[in-house]
């Protein structure tokens, strides 16, 4: 069943001729109204711009991951908004970030998704927001950043990377976390920008947030797990996230290769005779 719905189409259905796709799971309509409302009047018109959602305000018809899967195949912007019903933007618009968008792509034309907060490698912290915690906070300036992982309250995915969330995880956190991740396995890479809009949410950190927790880090340890890739050529490679371990083995596997061809060549070349 298509959960999907559009609350404003844009101008055009041509894909590709949309700008900007805002993608929500709603649970309080008359605030995703606001939401709504707010970006129109900063610029993101229906002439190039849509607004999709999924009414979850009388029972849940999809989580995050199923849900921003579904806006995802369905969008029709080069730029796909996946943001919560209680952020509101504040000045800036459109035209900004047409502007930081077009930047970025300068900077860094493999990007993939950005936001307004996010954390990297080394744990640092890079954040360009106004929530209950405080207003106009802008850590880790100067902006853009790279990051590892996003908040998800508000991200801008580009439909050019074909993106997708985890089939296997369920819920409504770490999906942020998800999506740079699967980013950064297909080459792509996740910044914050300086995009200032309100977040009216403190977020939560319950049984939820640890129980999906939990099943991410499961999920991803057998992701990454150690395997020998197999091939028809019997060019073999092993796969592993430690350095020295897949350097060894592929050197092994190398040398058994060459044997076993050297081998084959023997063989044959006695045939012949």
């Amino acid at each position: 069943m298509d959960v999907v719905q559009h609350y404003r189409r844009a101008g055009t259905d041509k894909r590709g001729a949309v700008a900007y796709s805002f993608c929500t799971l709603v649970t309080n309509l008359p605030q995703y109204q606001a939401m709504v409302e707010g970006f129109l009047r900063l610029g993101f018109t229906s002439a190039d711009c849509e607004f999709l959602y999924i009414d979850n305000s009388g029972s849940n018809q999809a989580d995050a991951f199923s849900g921003c899967n579904a806006f995802l195949r369905r969008a029709s912007g080069r730029y796909v908004v996946l943001c919560h019903q209680d952020v509101m933007v504040l000045e800036d618009g459109r035209e900004k970030l047409d502007k930081l968008l077009a930047a970025l792509s300068e900077k860094d034309s493999i990007w993939a998704v950005c936001g307004n907060a996010g954390i990297d490698a080394h744990g640092r912290r890079f954040i360009r927001i106004t929530d209950p915690f405080m207003p106009d906070q802008a850590i880790g300036k100067p902006f853009p950043r790279q990051v590892m992982s996003l908040d998800e309250n508000f991200i801008v995915v580009k439909s050019e990377a074909n993106l997708a969330l985890s089939r296997d995880l369920t819920g409504f956190h770490w999906y942020g976390s998800d999506l740079c991740l699967i980013a950064d396995i297909l080459g792509w890479t996740a910044y914050v920008i300086d995009f200032h809009l309100r977040h009216d949410s403190r977020g939560r950190v319950d049984q939820h947030y640890n129980s999906l927790r939990s099943r991410l880090r499961a999920k991803y340890t057998r992701a990454f797990r150690p395997r020998t890739l197999r091939v028809l050529t019997e060019r073999n490679v092993y796969l592993s996230g430690n350095h020295w371990a897949s350097a060894g083995v592929n050197a092994a596997i190398d040398v058994a290769i060459s044997l076993y061809a050297q081998f084959k060549r023997t063989v044959l070349a006695r045939r012949g005779k």
